[in-house]
């Protein structure tokens, strides 16, 4: 788990803007759906080939929030990463000797691809699949789709990395006009931080930062 806060100057800089820190007062569950981010082996199995080790310690913090969001009727929306065959990526980003594990790692198919074992999966949970960093830029996935047709208009989102795939999502989200919450202790990066740099970033600018606990409060 991360052990951070964001700072002081920070959050002077959010109050004096907007006159308060926290956007909601409340959240109406029936509008509102949890996103779960790249939670699959590939990110969060030790030694797999793009882990991110911060990521088992949010298991159990998704866990308990999936439960508390169920009994309230909010939808848990897996979202995990799927290779596309036309994004160059890998032959980019990742050097040549690593590449084509790192790719089949997220393949359809493969083990790796597939959600943690110790996640708390229910079969009437949701699960999409993107080939993108945001899970809502045009063509990455059918998310924008299913939260439409389910009258969605609020997201929150856990997972991993925090500051790729949750914070793109997050930044595409509010630029469609959701209302966007990142859940501070649902999420993990490689390093204190990336994961403070997000969370800075997008509570000036892109949605609220809360706990889990602080978000499950607005819902009640």
């Amino acid at each position: 788990m991360h052990e951070v806060a964001i700072r002081r100057e920070i959050i002077e800089r959010v109050l004096a803007r907007r006159g308060r820190l926290h956007l909601f007062d409340r959240l109406d569950p029936k509008r509102t759906a949890l996103l779960v981010i790249d939670m699959q082996n590939a990110f969060v199995a030790p030694g797999a080939p793009i882990e991110v080790p911060g990521a088992r310690d949010i298991v159990p913090g998704i866990n308990r929030l999936v439960t508390a969001l169920r009994r309230r009727g909010v939808p848990v929306i897996w979202v995990l990463h799927q290779n596309s065959g036309d994004w160059n990526f890998f032959d980019v980003f990742v050097r040549p000797e690593n590449r084509a594990r790192a790719a089949a790692a997220l393949s359809a198919g493969h083990e790796l691809q597939q959600p943690w074992r110790e996640l708390d999966i229910a079969p009437g949970d949701l699960r999409v699949t993107k080939n993108r960093y945001s899970a809502l830029i045009a063509g990455a996935s059918d998310l924008g789709t299913l939260l439409k047709k389910r009258g969605i208009d609020t997201l929150l989102i856990a997972g991993t990395k925090t500051n790729v795939c949750c914070e793109s999502t997050a930044r595409d989200a509010m630029m469609l006009d959701y209302k966007v919450v990142l859940l501070c202790d649902c999420t993990a990066a490689l390093s204190d931080e990336e994961h403070l740099a997000t969370l800075e970033n997008v509570i000036q600018q892109f949605g609220d930062v809360m706990t889990a606990d602080d978000a499950l409060a607005l819902l009640n």
